[in-house]
């Protein structure tokens, strides 16, 4: 394998060996308008390496977070079957561990207030940290009181100097987005009561990841790919204990994290744990050579997803996608699929309407487009809402239109 200069993001060990390499793309989210769609795009190469030592799974911080972040087109309100998820989980947590008013939750990268909501709902006292003041102002709008910064320690200790401290954490799909772990759980331990909960869950979880060969998880604002063994290390290096997981089937497979500091001997660790990190043990994610496997399969999916293009172009197939989502465009540069294989791409959300995809240039319509031009496919990009995209546009039956997934290998769907 390569040598490379790169240190592991959390051990400091010197990283070999590369989990996968997906060439040169450009930064996932980086939609284009028209008046951007002739500059000179930035690519930057997409490649993920694994720790020999820890295990984790990262990618090289090309980009500086805060130019990811500052004006993210990633709005969580408009999936339905997302809004309805949370909901569900913020009930379990207040009956879980008795929330009331007399508790503060706090939430990091907290979106456009969309889970906090809940809390507020039942009268429960709520603060949202949210980096992308574009999301924070319409969080802020809905009455989220929301502070507009990245997470770290530094912007912990200040919330403490302010008088508040979290009897409930609470960190959604960002962990995976975070280039300075050490720091930013040293704030979340710095954030919590003494007795106080963190619960975290993300997607590309990377069991999933490797199993179901989820390739187009992998984008540069995904920062590392996370197993339960490596987690672990993580968390007890810094003092916060992981008491309960669980593997949650939403955004293709997540792990939500419950944790709580090393010195609170007043909850007991579920065995959920030390069964998950058997079934990790069992699978090989403590072996290098099951990273290393990764690329090969990788390549197999690809080359059947360029397949299925070629075939559906030869018979004349009309085709477009539903989902202009980060792993869509990580799955069409990769694969090297263009405008000359899609006739455009359809998403609900009036943020990318009206745009283009990075590298592709393939534009952006309302679903309603669909209707007007009766494609044979529809490739469903953000497969994570496969069900809620079939449910939406199950018209296209009028006319004899398929569903089409891609990951983890090309299903027309019947």
């Amino acid at each position: 394998m390569e040598k490379l200069e790169m240190n592991c993001r959390f051990c400091k060990n010197s990283l070999k060996y590369v989990f996968v390499n997906l060439g040169e793309t450009p930064l996932a989210n980086s939609y284009l308008t028209k008046e951007t769609m002739n500059e000179v795009e930035k690519k930057i190469p997409l490649q993920a390496f694994v720790c020999e030592k820890c295990f984790l799974v990262q990618v090289e911080e090309f980009e500086k977070a805060k130019n990811i972040f500052n004006d993210y087109a990633y709005f969580s309100s408009y999936s339905t079957s997302w809004l309805d998820h949370v909901k569900l989980f913020a009930d379990e947590m207040i009956d879980r561990f008795n929330l009331s008013d007399k508790d503060q939750i706090i939430e990091i990268a907290s979106n456009d207030g969309y889970l906090l909501k809940n809390f507020k709902n039942k009268h429960i006292p709520i603060l949202g940290i949210e980096p992308a003041s574009n999301v924070a102002k319409i969080a802020e709008n809905n009455g989220i009181p929301t502070v507009v910064k990245f997470f770290s320690f530094e912007t912990a200790q200040e919330i403490v100097d302010a008088g508040k401290k979290a009897h409930l954490l609470l960190a959604f799909n960002v962990l995976p987005h975070v280039p300075n772990l050490n720091d930013f759980v040293l704030g979340m331990k710095k954030i919590i009561h003494e007795n106080g909960v963190i619960v975290i869950q993300f997607s590309a979880y990377l069991l999933d990841v490797i199993q179901k060969c989820e390739f187009d998880m992998v984008y540069h604002e995904h920062f590392s790919y996370f197993s339960l063994f490596t987690l672990k290390k993580i968390f007890e290096s810094n003092n916060l204990e992981i008491f309960d997981v669980k593997e949650i089937p939403v955004h293709g497979g997540s792990l939500r994290l419950f944790l709580k500091s090393t010195q609170n001997n007043e909850i007991k660790i579920e065995d959920s744990v030390k069964n998950l990190l058997k079934k990790e043990e069992n699978f090989g994610l403590r072996k290098i050579s099951t990273y290393l496997q990764f690329q090969k399969n990788v390549e197999k999916s690809k080359k059947s997803i360029q397949e299925f293009f070629i075939k559906a172009k030869e018979a004349e197939k009309k085709i477009v996608c539903y989902g202009a989502a980060a792993k869509g465009n990580t799955v069409l540069n990769f694969c090297e699929i263009t405008k000359n294989d899609i006739d455009y791409i359809v998403d609900i959300s009036p943020h990318k309407q009206g745009k283009f995809l990075p590298g592709t240039h393939i534009p952006i319509y309302f679903p309603e487009k669909i209707k007007e031009t009766r494609p044979d496919y529809i490739v469903i990009l953000a497969w994570n809402l496969k069900d809620e995209i079939i449910e939406q546009t199950s018209f296209i039956k009028e006319w004899g239109g398929k569903f089409v997934v891609l990951i983890p290998k090309v299903k027309i769907l019947k």
